[in-house]
């Protein structure tokens, strides 16, 4: 087999040099009759279509002679700057100057001569018409090549193009350039009055919002593609409307924030997401990233399997960290998070740590022998109700899960804990234990060198059991979508907004704040609710059931006596967390009554009457 395939790629290599042999060949042919036919005309002219006897084959040779220059010109110029593509843009100038620069030096050759063989205005519109030749031929060649790049119009689908600007026009040039695509561009559409009537690529603009019907009538296209850059959710809710009546695929291309790695292709093209449809501004494109301080870096992240734990490991790997390990309790959630980062799961690598945040000794053993330089502290227990019910496990999980690493972080360089809004103002077991981590945080910034800080935002679109994922779950069983009550809004960002943060309080972050993301207006969920049920053409009613125990109406972003502070960024607030004596949470008991341990975790987390004095660096464990 190896064999076979060497001899095979030796045939390939063949073929494709014989191929350059014969389109040089082509090409110098091609040149020398533009020139020795320019040559001609030109003394033809000059005589006014009446040629002297002899004039034709002395305008020929100095024709060939020109196309000579012309080659030696060309030669020059390749070996000091390269070549271009053929038909290109630059191909065409380099085609140009040669041209003018050959005719010059055979007009300078004739100028001495008292007997010319041909007239002294020859090399000037004899070069002139042989220069429109060539680059006629040239655009002939491009444009017979364009042409065989464009997708089959038998296997593919006719689309219009809603946006021509940058990103529009990047991605009907991806379009046009794959043969085996399954879009064909036949029309687009752009609100600026400019476009209209313009061809792009040979692709016209036909008019704005109001002619998505026409349009698609007008081209036979099966589908409409959305490719305006970071466009208005209303401006995207109004083509998919009016796509979707015309009885049209609606389609979108993202947001540009999510394409800033790599150019635009056709494979980025998908279906619209409740976020598309929101309405709210997302943030993520205005905050300028680094990840300089990430890498070759030792970086942890808990929780990894999850669903901020999983994005937060793939935006890591981008930024070529010295070892990336990642921590979860979840065996299968480890075997997911290596195979879409690897393309493979054999679970057999040292980045994978299997271990549970309860396990103290195992945690500190793990940072110990690891050591991580940066963490990034994702693990937690998120449902609200559950925990609601069940305070001790979150005792248990979130907040001595979170000393049991805080403690074994005191050479750690950044340590950022992740934390949420439901710790500002709270009143659930979930909003108790974030915030009391959070205080957690700042004693232990208080403490160690490293820089220590939490991150809050809302919740995240499409992670696992968050509302939307529930409500796909109903719209897919055909089952009435749930809604505690018709005016409940949440902040909601999506998971690579909430990465971006975390990632960004890595780099901006002082040591025991909590930092902020602005997240625009809050969403009512019965909105959400119907947007969902309308993008899958669902009749599912919307069921009130009520605000449960420890839910809020709606949710805060800072806490009372919190002041909004933006130093660094306008979109980035930096809160000041009082610390909390890791001494204070060692006497809870996760197996007291579930009204008591409540009752004491609210009490942890009120406003200090005076200075809270610190007590001794990280108790123990084992005295809880």
């Amino acid at each position: 087999m190896p064999q076979e395939s060497e001899h095979t790629e030796r045939a390939d290599r063949r073929r494709r040099r014989a191929r350059a042999r014969h389109a040089t060949a082509a090409l110098l042919a091609t040149d020398t009759t533009a020139w020795v036919c320019g040559f001609v005309a030109a003394v033809w002219t000059r005589f006014e279509f009446h040629l002297p006897p002899g004039q034709p084959a002395r305008a020929a040779a100095i024709g060939v002679l020109a196309a000579v220059v012309h080659l030696g010109v060309a030669a020059v110029r390749r070996l000091h700057g390269g070549r271009h593509p053929l038909g290109s843009l630059h191909d065409a100038q380099g085609v140009a100057g040669g041209a003018v620069l050959a005719a010059a030096i055979v007009l300078l050759g004739l100028l001495p001569s008292d007997e010319r063989p041909v007239p002294a205005s020859t090399p000037l519109v004899g070069g002139a018409l042989a220069l429109l030749l060539m680059l006629g031929a040239r655009f002939a060649y491009r444009h017979r090549r364009d042409l065989s790049m464009r997708p089959d119009v038998r296997s593919s689908t006719p689309v219009l193009l809603f946006g021509m600007g940058d990103a529009g026009q990047e991605l009907l040039r991806a379009m046009l350039s794959d043969p085996r695509g399954r879009y064909l561009p036949v029309g687009a559409l752009d609100d600026d009055a400019d476009k209209r009537d313009l061809r792009i690529r040979g692709v016209r603009v036909l008019g704005g919002r109001h002619d998505v019907r026409s349009a698609l009538r007008r081209t036979g296209a099966g589908a409409v593609i959305f490719s305006v850059a970071n466009a208005d959710a209303a401006l995207i809710r109004e083509i998919r409307e009016a796509a979707l009546a015309a009885g049209a695929v609606f389609k979108v291309l993202p947001p540009v924030r999510d394409l800033v790695d790599h150019r635009i292709t056709v494979t980025d093209v998908r279906d619209v997401q409740i976020g598309d449809l929101l309405g709210r501004r997302q943030v993520v494109g205005d905050l300028p990233l680094r990840t300089n301080s990430l890498t070759g870096r030792r970086i942890l992240v808990t929780g990894a399997g999850g669903s901020i734990g999983s994005e937060l490991c793939r935006q890591v790997m981008k930024a070529d960290p010295g070892e990336l390990m990642m921590l979860d309790r979840d065996e299968s959630a480890l075997h997911g998070l290596q195979m879409s980062l690897a393309g493979r799961a054999l679970l057999d690598g040292p980045e994978l740590i299997l271990a549970d945040l309860r396990d103290d000794e195992g945690i500190r053993r793990i940072i110990r022998e690891r050591r991580p330089e940066i963490i990034l502290h994702a693990a937690a227990l998120k449902h609200l109700t559950l925990l609601q019910r069940h305070p001790g496990e979150a005792v248990k999980t979130n907040i001595w899960g979170t000393l049991s690493v805080l403690d074994a972080c005191r050479d750690v360089a950044k340590f950022v804990n992740i934390s949420t809004d439901k710790a500002a103002n709270p009143i659930s077991v979930l909003g108790y234990s974030k915030r009391i981590t959070e205080q957690l945080t700042a004693h232990a910034a208080s403490r160690f060198p490293g820089t220590f800080l939490s991150v809050r935002f809302g919740n995240v679109l499409s992670s696992r059991g968050s509302v939307v994922t529930a409500f796909q779950r109903q719209i897919e069983d055909s089952l009435p979508l749930t809604v505690t009550h018709p005016e409940v809004t949440r902040y909601l960002m999506t998971v690579q907004e909430a990465v971006h943060l975390v990632l960004q309080a890595a780099e901006i972050g002082r040591d025991g704040e909590a930092l902020v993301l602005d997240m625009g207006e809050p969403v009512r969920i019965a909105d959400l609710a119907r947007q969902m049920a309308e993008q899958a053409s669902s009749q599912a009613p919307i069921v009130y059931t009520g605000l449960r125990p420890g839910e809020k109406l709606h949710e805060d972003l800072f806490g009372a006596g919190e002041t909004d502070t933006r130093p660094l960024h306008p979109l980035v607030s930096h809160v000041a967390v009082p610390a909390l004596d890791p001494g204070e949470v060692s006497g809870l008991d996760p197996y007291d009554d579930a009204a008591k341990l409540i009752e004491h975790l609210a009490l942890l987390c009120a406003p200090p009457i005076g200075p809270r004095v610190d007590g001794p660096v990280g108790v123990p464990l084992q005295s809880r």
